[in-house]
């Protein structure tokens, strides 16, 4: 079953596990903190008179002898009632501070492991992400937009797509192809319900206009594709982009390309219910079998929140549709 404990910071751990309910455990690919909603009853006859939580507290969630989640109180909301909401992150909120950083030749490894260090961050296995970003000058952005746009431009020079996550207590890189589980989730297996989701809102662009500034001529160079007929079906989605100026014209024509053919399309994206199983986690490979839709393969998980209550686990999951 399930263990909640909290640790004041000050010698003492509490072991809340018969006083909480409602257990909410969410993790985001991209762009959030992992996060640990539980609701706390007050006057329990399992509560200790001295028993006390603070914001910033830390909080340690294990399910079925898995470690789940380690992280920080950051709100607790209660009143007259006995019940007291609760809501953790892990050590990714700490990367939404904001920071400046110049940085010359480094890999987007490198770029981790130095955040990390200025914030005094606890970091696990990062992969060695191999490609080397000639610069990148962000001024005044979140630690955690800066660390995304590393790896953007990695995937976008090698291909090689890797997830940032905190592994119980621990910053994590690693390759989502590491990332498979090893059980299928669909029709016949864990799979409770499902829906398919299409739009062009996010993420889609049928312009791409790149540029850079020319030292030599003093004006700026712009390069564009477009794709007309879908300009035409559903007007003009512009994405635009600076590319580092030592990058060649052939060079911007392939990113050129690469960009155009990876975003000029509808995302798509397919919300699974199922039975819950704690090895899920944004960032990872879930096996996926949904006869309706003649789907037998893996997909990378976007999102997904797991919800506990007693013996009950459910979890709701968003994938990536390419």
């Amino acid at each position: 079953m399930f263990e909640v404990l909290l640790d004041n910071k000050n010698g003492t751990v509490w072991d809340i596990s018969n006083i909480v309910t409602g257990i909410k455990w969410k993790t985001t690919r991209i762009g959030s903190p992992g996060s640990l909603d539980f609701t706390l009853i007050k006057g329990s006859p399992f509560q200790d008179v001295t028993f006390q939580v603070n914001n910033g507290d830390i909080v340690r969630f294990r399910y079925n002898d898995h470690n789940v989640f380690y992280g920080y109180v950051f709100a607790k909301d209660g009143g007259k009632d006995e019940a007291v909401r609760i809501k953790c992150y892990d050590q990714i909120r700490y990367l939404l501070n904001k920071d400046t950083y110049v940085f010359a030749k480094v890999k987007a490894s490198d770029v981790i492991k130095r955040i990390a260090d200025d914030f005094n961050l606890k970091t696990g296995q990062i992969a060695d992400t191999g490609y080397v970003i000639p610069t990148m000058v962000e001024d005044n952005q979140t630690l955690l937009d800066i660390i995304d746009k590393a790896l953007v431009l990695t995937i976008w020079n090698t291909g090689k797509n890797y997830v940032l996550y905190d592994d119980f207590g621990s910053l994590t890189l690693r390759d989502v192809e590491d990332l498979l589980v090893n059980f299928v989730v669909g029709d016949n297996s864990l799979m409770t319900n499902y829906i398919m989701k299409s739009s062009i809102d996010q993420d889609t662009y049928n312009k791409v206009k790149l540029y850079k500034d020319n030292k030599k001529t003093g004006k700026r160079d712009v390069y564009i594709a477009k794709d007309s007929a879908n300009i035409a079906k559903w007007g003009t989605l512009q994405l635009t982009q600076s590319v580092d100026e030592d990058k060649n014209e052939a060079q911007i024509n392939e990113l050129l390309n690469q960009l155009i053919a990876l975003k000029n399309r509808e995302t798509k994206t397919l919300q699974v219910e199922a039975i819950g199983d704690v090895r899920v986690r944004a960032g990872c490979y879930v096996p996926i079998v949904i006869n309706e839709y003649e789907i037998n393969q893996p997909f990378l998980v976007d999102e997904v929140t797991h919800q506990f209550d007693g013996d009950d686990h459910k979890m709701s999951i968003v994938l990536k549709v390419v």
